[in-house]
């Protein structure tokens, strides 16, 4: 975490708003398009968003700087994304689809099935990034999440393109080795 970001947190904790504004005024662009995709649903991805930065204002105090205060955040968001997600599938009436389509309805379990086992594998994945030390998660969430090439890395990461590359190949090599015996247990993945 950055020394500005540090001061900044240190201010609002002390009741400055204004801080609060600086200090997401940086991620706010990024974090919607992801949740965007997530949620593939702007109006969606704005509440969700609005829901993150609320949930970080008032548990700001509880952030303990042990990842990046953008990963903290985007772990927030992410997570409201996916119960908001869980909680606004969209109810279907039997009677409604047989007057519609003129048929039986069919059962759509298997698709359902399928986002929550997207929804369950990119938590994993969240989480497995989470736990990875900090060297290897910035380089990952750069190059993987934000799509920087390496030389934009070692730019921001103030590293070389071949440090990049390194700490970019041992931080997958640590995701696989954390994700593998989950994924073993996932008959889906057989």
């Amino acid at each position: 975490m950055s020394d500005e970001e540090q001061e900044l947190i240190r201010s609002i904790l002390a009741g400055s708003s204004e801080a609060f504004e600086r200090l997401i005024s940086p991620y706010g662009d990024r974090l919607f398009n992801t949740l965007a995709h997530i949620l593939r649903s702007p109006e969606a991805a704005e509440d969700v968003l609005q829901d993150a930065l609320v949930q970080a204002f008032v548990k700001l105090g509880t952030y303990q700087g042990k990842s990046s205060f953008y990963t903290w955040l985007y772990r927030i968001a992410v997570n409201l994304a996916f119960s908001y997600r869980r909680r606004d599938r969209p109810m279907i009436s039997m009677d409604s689809q047989k007057s519609e389509l003129g048929d039986e309805p069919i059962s759509r379990v298997d698709a359902v099935d399928a986002d929550s086992l997207r929804a369950e594998r990119a938590e994993m994945l969240y989480t497995a990034l989470g736990e990875l030390a900090e060297e290897f998660r910035a380089v990952i969430v750069l190059r993987e999440l934000e799509g920087c090439d390496y030389e934009t890395i070692g730019n921001i990461l103030q590293i070389s393109p071949g440090t990049v590359r390194s700490r970019i190949h041992r931080g997958r090599m640590q995701l696989r080795d954390k994700l593998a015996p989950q994924l073993k247990q996932d008959p889906s993945t057989a």
